[in-house]
């Protein structure tokens, strides 16, 4: 049967200490999701700082109908906390090229689905890096919040793994570009 509450992470990144842990942010629950990127680290850290502009998911649903950017955009590169990601999120911390931590900015984000913050993380491996999200949730109160419990971790789980699958096939394609344009010595 399929974990809804986690995609792709190993049992060590569910384990793992991730910026988001350290915010006071009490939670119910954590969702997991990572998916291997043929990237180098710093390549798909720009990737995120895309999520300044758009969401990188179902665009009709979550982005207006508008196409996520398909190119990096210059200076999104250039991140404080409190800048608007995704819409509906502020930056709450980001470590260059290693994470970046969001919390729910919108009242009525929390009012529709409750209140969320997490991590995204990189961890470089051999030949390329994984993308770890891990995602802290707390669900409203009442019948709508135990509703939410059992549908949230099938939608978050829609949603994100079509985010991290967007962005590691824009992030394969800029490092073959990159590659084939500036050849390794």
């Amino acid at each position: 049967m399929i974990d809804p509450r986690n995609w792709g992470a190993t049992a060590a990144e569910r384990a793992a200490h991730y910026p988001c842990d350290d915010l006071d942010f009490p939670h119910d629950e954590a969702y997991y999701r990572a998916v291997r990127i043929d990237a180098p680290q710093a390549l798909v850290f720009r990737w995120l700082c895309q999520l300044r502009i758009a969401p990188y998911s179902y665009d009709w649903l979550d982005n207006f109908g508008r196409r996520s950017p398909p190119h990096l955009t210059p200076g999104l590169e250039a991140l404080a906390p409190g800048q608007r990601v995704m819409i509906i999120f502020r930056i709450a911390s980001f470590e260059a090229d290693r994470s970046l931590t969001v919390r729910l900015a919108s009242r009525l984000g929390r009012v529709a689905m409750g209140d969320f913050a997490g991590s995204y993380a990189i961890e470089a491996t051999a030949g390329g890096c994984r993308l770890i999200a891990k995602i802290l949730v707390r669900y409203p109160r009442g019948p709508y919040g135990r509703l939410l419990r059992v549908l949230m971790p099938f939608a978050d789980l829609i949603m994100f793994r079509k985010q991290l699958l967007t962005l590691r096939r824009y992030a394969e394609r800029d490092a073959t570009h990159i590659q084939t344009v500036v050849p390794r010595v």
